[in-house]
């Protein structure tokens, strides 16, 4: 644990990594509390709470990983986890460490086509469902032959298409004996948007928790804290969300809230943390930009936060103030991506905050602005934003993609495929992408897969999707088109292509502005130059 008496220079100086060699995340987070702590605060949708202690988390996720087992799943097996936050995601996950098998989580926004990718690239054999998403499961089942047990979260009694996830814990122990883990074997794979091809798995062992441990406990001021309760409105299929969230409370027998909301809605946010006294929270760029539209929040709901992390992109020097006003501390911001996360941050207590920058590297992580060749480059040079392998956050790999994984690394350094600066008190600071990812909403989305997904479409014949400038999504997605002969670019064309893309992928991901063209900009070998397109909004001469 960091200590709040050290300067932040002590801290990077005095920090040595404790990982020890045989480590299990499921036994870490749950069997070694007491059993009558607090662990989960869950209140669904129409307002119901429920509450679990870590010995209710305990027995329920032995009996999981007992029926994972009776059910012929064996070591290094993947289960797919498409629940939004309720009890049986962490259940599942939990279960799934313990087990040694490898949880995958997947978002319950997801397409059939989205689905079906990850499910058949990770090869799952098991997959644990609620039930607004089973009908995507059961269209796409056929084509998923290593699918073998399906699990509904939501069903009282067992159907021909899945068995009912309660009655299955009740017919398993409650005692189970871990699997002995190293710190290195894999525990979770999660998906995250190429932008050259399908999305990519990154592969993550035991020991990503305890590595992001430092970049959890910093920008939240030396969390944990006595009276401590984290939430955040991410979803836990993301690695914001999980394990920057969900798992590091549990490390620590911090209790954690979760609620099951299909949108967020910026004042019941305001609500929701002062009615269960939450002291902590991730809150995406995007949650403040819509929170800070809320009239008098200070009035009307008595939070008690002391600690706000946000990450994903700038906040800005007027986000920051709002929120100084209306918590009355400074929300740290901090950077990482899925395969090396939580590696850059602030800690206001003990540093100046610079509005616009990302903050320094973490205490335990060396992070350091290099050129293609991988060698450090001047302060106040912009260059490639890269972390030093290895590392205990560093991803194994990308699921079954060597080629992908050699090319994420230059000499002794995994290149984050964003470019920046270091100023000369070693301040990061955000210059923009070195590929083509857009940044909506607080999420990272590749436009392979949305232009794969637009070619479906029968009228389309060629498709490009980059991102637009936003003032609340910092950029939306938009699709530039070649249609097919015989196709008119019309609003109802627009409007049934969106609808296309939202059932196939997830709802950020469709293109809320389309323009229709008579060709696409391409290079000699035939790859489309995105970089023309995001010129041509930025020259304001699109089509109506």
């Amino acid at each position: 644990m960091l200590d709040p008496a050290e300067s932040y220079e002590t801290a990077c100086r005095n920090f040595h990594w404790r990982v020890p060699p045989r480590y299990n995340i499921g036994v870490d987070i749950v069997d070694r509390h007491e059993p009558s702590k607090p662990a989960l605060i869950y209140e669904d949708a129409v307002g119901t709470v429920m509450r679990y202690s870590f010995g209710d988390i305990a027995k329920l996720s032995n009996r999981l990983a007992n029926a994972f087992i009776a059910h012929g799943l064996t070591r290094g097996d993947r289960v797919g986890i498409l629940l939004p936050q309720r009890p049986e995601t962490a259940l599942a996950h939990v279960a799934c460490y313990k087990a040694g098998l490898i949880a995958v989580p997947l978002f319950t926004l997801f397409g059939a086509d989205a689905l079906e990718y990850r499910l058949g690239n990770s090869g799952a054999r098991a997959l644990i469902a609620d039930e607004a998403s089973l009908a995507k499961i059961v269209e796409i089942r056929p084509r998923l032959p290593k699918l073998d047990l399906v699990l509904a979260a939501d069903r009282k009694r067992d159907g021909a298409d899945a068995l009912a996830f309660w009655p299955t814990l009740e017919r398993s122990a409650d005692h189970f004996q871990a699997v002995d883990t190293s710190a290195d074997d894999p525990a979770i794979i999660i998906y995250t948007s190429g932008t050259t091809g399908p999305p990519k798995g990154a592969l993550h062992a035991h020991r990503v928790l305890l590595g992001h441990l430092p970049g959890v406990e910093f920008p939240q001021e030396f969390f944990p804290q006595s009276g401590d309760l984290f939430w955040t409105p991410a979803d836990w299929a993301w690695i914001g969300g999980l394990i920057d969230v969900l798992l590091p409370s549990w490390h620590h027998g911090v209790p954690v809230l979760a609620h099951r909301a299909r949108k967020f809605d910026p004042d019941h946010a305001f609500h929701l943390m002062a009615k269960h006294g939450v002291r902590n929270a991730f809150l995406p760029p995007t949650a403040l930009k819509l929170m800070r539209q809320v009239d008098d929040p200070v009035a009307r709901h008595r939070f008690k936060l002391r600690s706000i992390g946000s990450g994903g992109e700038s906040l800005g020097a007027e986000l920051i103030e709002w929120s100084r006003r209306v918590f009355g501390f400074t929300i740290n911001e901090f950077y990482g991506q899925t395969e090396c996360n939580l590696v850059v941050g602030n800690c206001a207590s003990i540093m100046p905050v610079r509005p616009g920058a990302m903050g320094r590297s973490i205490p335990g992580h060396c992070v350091a602005i290099v050129d293609g060749e991988g060698r450090e480059v001047p302060d106040g040079t912009v260059g490639h934003i890269a972390i030093r392998h290895p590392d205990p956050v560093m991803f194994l790999e990308y699921w079954r993609n060597p080629e992908a994984t050699r090319a994420k690394f230059v000499a002794d350094w995994l290149m984050t495929g964003d470019l920046g600066r270091r100023d000369d008190q070693g301040y990061f600071w955000y210059f923009g992408r070195s590929d083509d990812v857009i940044t909506s909403a607080g999420y990272r989305i590749g436009p392979a897969e949305i232009e794969e997904c637009l070619l479906r479409h029968p009228s389309v014949a060629f498709a490009a999707a980059v991102g637009i400038p936003d003032p609340v999504r910092t950029e939306i997605v938009k699709a530039f088109l070649v249609l097919k002969p015989g196709h008119d670019g019309n609003d109802a064309l627009r409007a049934d292509i969106q609808t296309f893309i939202k059932s196939r992928l997830a709802a950020h991901e469709y293109p809320r502005a389309i323009e229709f063209l008579d060709s696409l900009p391409m290079t000699a070998t035939g790859k489309i130059m995105r970089r023309e397109l995001r010129q041509r909004q930025a020259d304001g001469i699109e089509k109506p």
